[in-house]
């Protein structure tokens, strides 16, 4: 029995066939996890000899009626697909960036039983500040979904354990660049400044998409190393007030 087969298997056992007789003429559970497979084995990129990085995100896009119909089992089939994607990688020597999410979408231009599948990398950032040290900053950057401080001292992003904000993105060097604030104890953003220079890494960095060695930085600005993006945001002493709240 192949793995899309045991696969199948087990969502009509966990679910009683009721699963099964909803889509019996929309999108097909099994149909999904191979469009998923196919994702992953066209958007491998070489790592070594031995690895492959492919992506970690999904978004599956489906008929707003296909998407009714998944609704009620929605988190159930995408346990059950992440698991397969999983296997499946663990026998391709894939390896991916961060945890594995998969989610279900709405698509005007799909009829029923037609789905689309949309991937991307994003690699898993660890940092080392606390909760609140991130709520008290003045200078925050957003990297995949998750906010860091960003401190007079300086504040070195990189693929290493000795950074102060690691990301799992093979583009990052191990101390790829620096962050450094000035004025941070003000109460307003009028003389807070930031700054980030390249600290020698292989790839070199984008800020608001030119390259460069070093750049001051302003609210929103955006620099890019490897395959990840980072946002910089200045707190107000408002949005500090808001976020207390």
């Amino acid at each position: 029995m192949s793995g899309l087969q045991r696969f199948e298997q087990r969502l009509e056992q966990m679910i009683s066939g009721v699963f099964a007789r909803a889509f019996r003429s929309a999108v097909q559970p099994v149909e999904v996890s191979a469009a998923l497979q196919r994702e992953v084995d066209n958007n491998a990129q070489i790592l070594s000899r031995n690895r492959r990085l492919v992506p970690n995100i999904f978004h599956v896009e489906l008929s707003e009626t296909d998407l009714e119909r998944l609704a009620p089992y929605d988190s159930a089939m995408a346990e059950e697909l992440t698991e397969q994607l999983r296997d499946h990688a663990e026998n391709q020597s894939y390896v991916f960036p961060g945890p594995v999410r998969i989610a279900f979408e709405s698509a005007e231009d799909l009829t029923t039983g037609r789905f689309r599948i949309r991937s991307q990398a994003q690699a898993k950032v660890t940092g080392m500040d606390t909760r609140t040290t991130v709520r008290r900053a003045r200078a925050l950057l957003e990297i995949n979904g998750t906010r860091h401080a960003l401190h007079e001292a300086g504040t070195i992003v990189g693929r290493g354990t000795d950074a102060d904000i690691r990301i799992n993105d093979p583009g990052v060097s191990r101390q790829h660049v620096e962050f450094k604030v000035a004025g941070s104890s003000a109460r307003s953003t009028d003389d807070l400044r930031v700054f980030v220079r390249d600290l020698g890494s292989t790839n070199g960095m984008l800020v608001d998409g030119q390259k460069l060695g070093q750049s001051p930085l302003d609210e929103g600005s955006v620099v890019k190393i490897g395959n990840t993006t980072m946002t910089i945001h200045l707190v107000t002493e408002t949005m500090e007030e808001g976020a207390d709240g």
